[in-house]
């Protein structure tokens, strides 16, 4: 069986749908602090995030979030039903049961106002580049 660490080698497997989908591509830094970023990871693990949370972002009709990092670096993929729109969604996540408590927590591991929402902390990408 592979580890956590040496199965990004091999790749990830997609989901499928059988329906059209999108995605957007987000970034955000963490604090430069090994500590931290050890501590944000778990946060995110299958035993320790909260899945009121995970409940949360699928209710707003999110259908897949993937989070990579690099270093101190995340990069989010976010896929969703082709008519999602994404401001309603963000402004219906945030109202959410603990969505706020969430942020809270997270934002001692985020290099990003501590007030700020998760739309704000996670910036949108522009993708320069596709082959298909």
């Amino acid at each position: 069986m592979q580890s956590i660490m040496e199965e990004y080698k091999s790749g990830y497997p997609r989901k499928e749908y059988g329906f059209p989908v999108k995605r957007y591509c987000q970034t955000m830094e963490l604090k430069d602090d090994a500590a931290l970023i050890a501590k944000y990871v778990e946060a995110h693990d299958r035993d320790h995030s909260w899945q009121v949370i995970r409940d949360g972002i699928k209710e707003v009709g999110i259908l897949e979030m993937e989070i990579y990092i690099k270093d101190n670096r995340l990069f989010m993929i976010v896929e969703t039903p082709a008519d999602f729109d994404w401001d309603k969604a963000m402004a219906r996540l945030a109202t959410l049961p603990r969505q706020a408590e969430w942020e809270a927590f997270v934002s001692q591991f985020q290099k990003c106002a501590a007030e700020a929402t998760s739309d704000e902390k996670w910036q949108m990408m522009e993708r320069m580049f596709y082959l298909y």
